[in-house]
């Protein structure tokens, strides 16, 4: 990994995000009136009355909703699905609840009270590890950053210096997170061990903005850092999740719905499809949006713009589909150093990540769209050498490395014409 000191001006983001239109590039142009102005087509598919019946006659009805508090980009979909009835449009009552962590979504799903999660992979993990009949459905928030942040004046340049401490540099972050997972693998690749180059102090993201003294850095997942270092300017960041770990959420539901009214879990996939789109159409919007939730009323426009470009709008949107195989591969370092912990009780591996999800739901939406179902997740080059289940990773793009978001549609990306922000494409 390049040791160099990382950055991220808020002006470059905020420069990529200055026209919609960015984000796409015309291949021609011809008459199409079918798709709304952000590109779902007309009109609305709504689910049957049968199906409607069987969520009522199970006590589903509104269906229940849980994400993580909404405090990054990561979970703009979700304000985007409940503030622009995007569920409603297609004859489905959907109640949105926010929970301050995916242990506390997990609790409600395995209740039964809740019937639709999503959050991030160590959740989901567990999900996995206790046999719990979820599916997933679709990829939010792929690449989301986890930093190590020193303070501004700090001599540290990279994790690497960090070798040879004496006394050992105190870290700060939250214990049992994918934050820890992530320092973890970085400190092995290093050659750094704990307890003699550093010591682990489990510490809440509210305080490490605090960049509290005698804590040589912190580290945590984003907004966190971007604000110490955008915001408050307290801080720079030496090295990233990116080598070490394939961070991603799932969108996952109950699989009662999906073996019983199989509908509603499309409707979903479509409703979370339009969701991606609206906000690339509209980032300013969704900002205001984002910005009347109560658990996001301290946070900044600046910042939350930033945090939609880097979590919903940075990668063409076929982000969202889920690749069983991939994803399953990327998670199963995670699951062994889950097991290796004694944080699961079985080893689990890439087929029961696999087994976990369910692709003909994001399948048939990119089918209504006329988009292509990619071979690979849209950030990595198509020449990539990397192994999914093998870090450390060679380059991809990501929100560090990326001035603008990648251009959609390209040769390639569409079967069918498809139109977006009042321009027209064909494949």
């Amino acid at each position: 990994m390049d040791t160099r000191t990382i950055a991220r001006p808020r002006r470059r983001v905020l420069a990529a995000m200055a026209s919609a239109a960015a984000l796409l590039l015309p291949a021609a142009s011809f008459a199409q009136d079918k798709f709304n102005d952000w590109g779902w087509p007309q009109p609305y598919e709504k689910v049957s009355e049968k199906s409607v019946q069987w969520l009522k006659d199970k006590g589903w009805w509104p269906i229940q909703v849980a994400f993580q508090a909404p405090w990054s980009g990561q979970n703009t979909v979700n304000i985007v699905m409940d503030r622009m009835g995007l569920l409603k449009a297609r004859g489905i009552d959907a109640k949105w609840t926010a929970f301050p962590s995916g242990p506390a979504i997990n609790e409600v799903l395995i209740s039964g009270r809740y019937q639709v999660g999503n959050g991030g992979n160590f959740p989901f993990t567990s999900l996995l590890d206790r046999k719990i009949p979820v599916k997933a459905i679709g990829i939010v928030s792929p690449n989301l950053l986890h930093a190590l942040v020193v303070p501004s004046d700090s001599p540290l340049k990279s994790i690497k210096d960090l070798k040879g401490s004496n006394p050992p540099a105190t870290i700060g972050l939250v214990t049992g997170s994918s934050a820890e997972f992530y320092f973890q693998m970085a400190i092995q690749i290093n050659g750094l061990q704990v307890g003699k180059d550093i010591i682990l102090k489990n510490m809440p993201p509210g305080e490490q903005i605090a960049m509290p003294k005698g804590v040589a850095g912190v580290v945590s997942w984003d907004p966190t850092p971007e604000l110490i270092v955008s915001e408050r300017k307290a801080g720079r960041i030496v090295d990233t999740i990116f080598p070490y770990n394939m961070y991603e959420g799932q969108f996952y539901l109950r699989s009662e719905i999906i073996e019983n009214v199989p509908e509603v879990a499309q409707a979903f996939a479509d409703a979370l499809a339009e969701a991606t789109l609206w906000t690339r159409r509209n980032p300013e919007k969704a900002a205001e949006l984002m910005a009347e939730d109560p658990n996001l009323r301290h946070f900044s426009k600046a910042i939350l713009l930033q945090q939609i470009q880097a979590y919903n709008n940075l990668y063409k949107p076929i982000y969202l589909y889920p690749h069983a195989q991939f994803w399953g591969q990327a998670n199963e370092p995670i699951f062994d150093w889950l097991f290796a912990q004694k944080r699961i009780t079985r080893p689990l591996k890439a087929s029961d990540f696999a087994d976990a999800v369910d692709e003909r739901f994001m399948r048939t939406t990119f089918g209504k769209l006329g988009w292509a179902v990619p071979k690979q997740p849209p950030f990595l080059p198509a020449d990539w050498k990397g192994q999914a289940n093998k870090p450390p990773y060679p380059e991809y793009v990501h929100a560090l490395n990326s001035k603008q978001p990648q251009p959609f549609p390209e040769a390639g990306d569409l079967t069918k014409p498809w139109s977006f922000a009042g321009r027209s494409f064909q494949p």
